[in-house]
This record gives C-alpha cells, structure tokens and sequence, in this order.
C-alpha cells in the first residue's frame, strides 16, 4: 500500500512537472544587434520575474542582426554573451530558432532586413513583434503587413515611446478629444535608410498615438539644426512632428485637447513596451491596427518627398499608391503559389 501511495506521488508530482514545463510560452529573439534585446531577456528570465511575466520565457536567439551597420554589428559579441550567460541557446539561422519557440520578437536593428527575416517567421504561423522600425521603407511595411494578412499571422510593431503613460491617457479620451499635437523626439540619421525611418519614428510613433489615423496632406521644413514636419488630418487638424538634430535631445510633446492642454511622454524604458508584448502574446489580439503603422510610413514617407520639393505639401494618397504598387512587385518573390 506504501509502495502504491509513493508511486502515486511521484507520478503526479511528474505530470505537474509536465503540464508547468508545457505552460511556459517560449519566446525567441531574431537580433541581438539592439540594447532591447539584452533588456527584455533581462526581465523576462530573471531568476525571480515580475508576476506579470511569468510563463513567459526567452529560450532561443539568432544573433543577427545586421552585418553592415557598424553600430548595431559591433554589440551582437557582448549581447550574445549576456544572452548565454541569462540561459538563452544561441542558434545559427532564423530557420533553426522557429521549432524551439512559439512567437518571435525580432529585434535586429536594420529595418532593411526586416521583410526577409519577417517573411520566415509568418510562414512557420508565428505570432510575431517587430520592433521599431517595422521596415526601412513604405513598400517593405505595407508588404510585411499583407503577408500577415495571407498567411494569418498575428504581428504588431511599436516603438516604447507610444506606451508612456501619459500618452496613453490622452489616447484613452482623459482630456477630451485631441483637436492637435507637437512631438518631438531626437533624429539621428543613417544612410541605409529614409530620413525618420531610423530614429525620429520615436516622435513619430508619439504623433500617430496622440491623434490617429486620417492624415491628409504633410509639409516640411529642413534645416541643420532640425526638422519641422506638419501633418494636415482630413478632420481639419493639425499634427507636427519636430526632428531634434542639434542640442538638448529629448522624447515627448504637446496634446492640445477638448479639456486641457497636456504633456506627452517621456521616454519611459522598455518595460511598458514589453508588457504590451507580453500580452500580445497571450491573446494574440493585435493592439495596434497595421493601417496605423502603414500610415505613419505614408507620413514619414511624404515629408521626404516634401522636403526634395522645397516643402511643398505632399498627398498622402499619392505615396500609399505608389507604395502599395511597390509593395506587390515585392510580394511576388515571398508567396508561396502552390
């Protein structure tokens, strides 16, 4: 009867074991070339997480990332150790990583490669993240998007800027509708991608959270001490979004709503963009539609075009029709026609 009584335990304490091990939701990471990697693995595989996080835990990356960019290829030797040394298994190709997790944040700074390392997680059916920038280019997000779309993949993109608190706040209605905004945030250039696509996305990001989709026409004005682009909404509105070159470098903004007027930001960290992942992850409900993030490259997009005309305004219409053509001479080389 002992010997039954133990062997009972034993056989449960086996099938609880089982079922913990089989409730964990395995995360792998595509990049380890961004100072998000190191900190979402950080607080997701600490020996004692947030009660938020547990469940949630980063088995697998695939270090690369970019090759090219000298920024963000120098930091994959130390990010891959840390992420060693945190219990992450270090794996050669994208191709690899997929059968060891069931979603995929990908983190590789470049938005260059983007599409072509997003494009292998959709089709393996992966929930997928994004980070900030979706893509380098309009044509590359709307084409990620439709693949998504033909593959149903769940997949969201965001900076950590748009989930500050208080932005969230006035988004929510707490001050009234927004009737305009001004954002800002620093904008560092770099060659392999358009203009704000690398770095001023931050106070784009905050723009787009603060008023919304419905942009109509953009303008801007350029100079060497900064930028100054201003979004014309279809409901008379107006968005301008400022790129800090020179100076005091910051993240943030100004809502002027129904009942008050109020500050947006600051940058916050990366936590409150995490939880958002978190959750994405567990429901699998999108929180933010792709028009959004489609819309803020047509904006984005435009003000170049804006700029190359002396700041002659610039229909958003136009650049998603070009997009979107673009877009679908792309598509051909990542579906499948079987």
């Amino acid at each position: 009867m002992r010997q039954k009584l133990i062997f009972s335990v034993v056989l449960f304490s086996l099938f609880s074991f089982v079922l913990n091990v089989q409730s964990v939701i395995k995360v792998g990471i595509i990049g380890l070339d961004t100072s998000h990697s190191p900190a979402f693995i950080e607080m997701l595989n600490s020996a004692q997480p947030k009660a938020k996080y547990e469940g949630f835990r980063i088995v697998a990356a695939y270090p690369y990332g970019s090759r090219t960019i000298e920024s963000s290829y120098k930091r994959i030797p130390d990010y891959t150790e840390k992420a060693k040394k945190a219990g992450v298994e270090i794996v050669g190709s994208i191709a690899e990583l997929l059968p060891k997790v069931d979603c995929i944040m990908l983190e590789t700074n470049d938005g260059c490669i983007h599409l072509e390392q997003a494009a292998e997680v959709i089709k393996a059916g992966k929930p997928l993240f994004i980070d900030k920038p979706i893509a380098a280019t309009l044509a590359d997000a709307i084409a990620i998007f439709r693949l998504a779309e033909r593959y149903n993949v769940p997949l969201f993109s965001s900076s950590s800027l748009r989930y500050s608190p208080i932005t969230q706040e006035i988004a929510s209605g707490k001050y009234g509708k927004v009737l305009g905004a001004d954002c800002y945030s620093p904008h560092h250039r770099e060659p392999t991608h358009p203009d704000f696509g690398w770095y001023g996305i931050h106070g784009v990001e905050t723009l787009y959270t603060l008023m919304g989709t419905g942009c109509q026409s953009v303008t801007r004005t350029h100079s060497d001490v900064g930028d100054v682009v201003t979004g014309l909404w279809k409901d008379g509105r107006t968005g301008v979004f400022r790129a800090l070159c020179t100076g005091a470098q910051d993240y943030g903004g100004t809502a002027f709503c129904e009942k008050k007027v109020v500050q947006a930001g600051p940058y916050m960290g990366y936590e409150v963009l995490l939880d958002k992942i978190i959750e994405f992850f567990r429901t699998k409900e999108v929180p933010i539609p792709s028009a959004e993030t489609i819309e803020m490259f047509a904006f984005m997009e435009a003000s170049n075009q804006s700029v190359k005309q002396q700041g002659k305004p610039v229909l958003l219409e136009k650049v998603y029709a070009k997009g979107e053509k673009d877009a679908a001479k792309i598509l051909k080389k990542y579906i499948d026609n079987k």
